[in-house]
């Protein structure tokens, strides 16, 4: 099977004052469309609101690069939920939920990425936005006889209030502007918190989206074992920081893919392919969605590999080796998946300790 999985940058979609939103296509990108799963990237500057909508897929949030923040969540038939958002965050998006979000902050710019569901979207591979106001809101697309009628005001009053909404969809509020404060009780349910595994038992929602979460940081120097999703799921990675290498091994040993990645790249990993990570110098950090509510990787080197379960009769006889070349094979990386490379003071944060944990910057 030939397939293209090259790492792609988004493009812009639309903005404005307050900000960009950008979006990865299936054009571009073709395993998007394969996965049925879509990508996007908003980037608030300070004060910056993206404007309520929904989106055709479910969509499950995590922010990158925040220092406050906050979210406005609409479920079916429910009040507002406002709940803050830190770095780190995941937060679960059901089906036809209207959000929108708010950068408090002056100083430093609110980025949240999308990563979702598109198979009951308008196109797989790609989020359909429906904004609920704006230049390009649902509300203008009504005349002002239907507008007037649905919200008890005269056509002349609907036409002003469809006139008078800014446009890009993203605008920037001025001081001082209130914005409704966040609830400590609305995250519950919704919200994840900092975690490395996001599964459906640390937030429940996530099996209602019908997949996982996996968030991982290497120092400089280290790697992630090669490794593969066991339960025939998609792996669909974004960079959020940093910089290094990746290998995909797939069907019959063929190498499909080594390049270079960097903070902004997003790429796919194909069912049952084995991947694999290098961080530069300056280490790198990413966020997957595993097509999965409770992702299960097996990996190929570590205390828990493949190779340490089998015995060493069938290792020996698998690669054709004397018993001490076995012997030397097994007593290699006994520890964790993730090691380190020269210099020896590279140590990468462990994910297999640190999984049932929050942790907050």
């Amino acid at each position: 099977m030939e397939v293209e999985i090259s790492p792609k940058e988004s493009r812009k979609a639309y903005g404005g004052e307050g900000g960009e939103y950008y979006a990865w296509s299936a054009g571009d990108l073709p395993m998007l469309a394969v996965a049925e799963k879509g990508a996007a990237k908003l980037v608030l500057g300070g004060r910056g609101l993206a404007i309520p909508s929904y989106s055709t897929p479910r969509r499950s949030p995590t922010s990158s690069k925040v220092r406050s923040g906050r979210a406005g969540i609409v479920l079916p038939e429910a009040s507002e939920r406002v709940v803050a958002i830190r770095k780190g965050d995941a937060i679960a998006l059901p089906f036809g939920a209207v959000a929108w979000w708010f950068n408090d902050s002056s100083e430093a710019d609110l980025t949240v990425l999308f990563l979702g569901d598109t198979s009951k979207a308008h196109k797989r591979g790609e989020f359909t936005d429906f904004q609920l106001t704006g230049a390009s809101g649902i509300f203008t697309g009504f005349t002002a006889e239907f507008a007037g009628r649905a919200f008890d005001l005269s056509e002349q009053e609907a036409s002003r209030l469809v006139r008078s909404q800014p446009s890009g969809g993203i605008v920037k509020l001025k001081e001082g502007f209130q914005i409704p404060e966040p609830s400590e009780m609305d995250r519950e349910g919704l919200r994840g918190g900092r975690v490395v595994v996001v599964s459906s038992q640390n937030l429940p929602l996530v099996g209602d989206c019908g997949f996982g979460g996996d968030l991982v940081k290497l120092n400089g120097g280290a790697m992630c074992s090669p490794g593969f999703s066991c339960d025939s799921a998609f792996q669909v990675t974004y960079i959020t920081k940093g910089s290094g290498r990746v290998q995909v091994v797939g069907i019959e040993g063929k190498r499909v893919l080594e390049t270079a990645v960097k903070a902004g790249s997003l790429f796919i990993v194909p069912r049952f392919f084995v991947v694999s990570k290098i961080a530069d110098a300056g280490g790198m950090q990413w966020f997957s969605i595993v097509t999965t509510p409770n992702p299960v990787f097996t990996h190929l080197a570590g205390k828990t590999s493949v190779w340490k379960a089998l015995s060493p009769q069938v290792l020996k006889a698998s690669f054709n080796v004397s018993p001490e070349t076995e012997e030397l094979f097994r007593s290699k990386r006994t520890s964790t998946p993730f090691s380190s490379l020269p210099p020896a003071n590279c140590n990468p944060l462990r994910r297999d300790r640190i999984r049932q944990r929050n942790v907050r910057e």
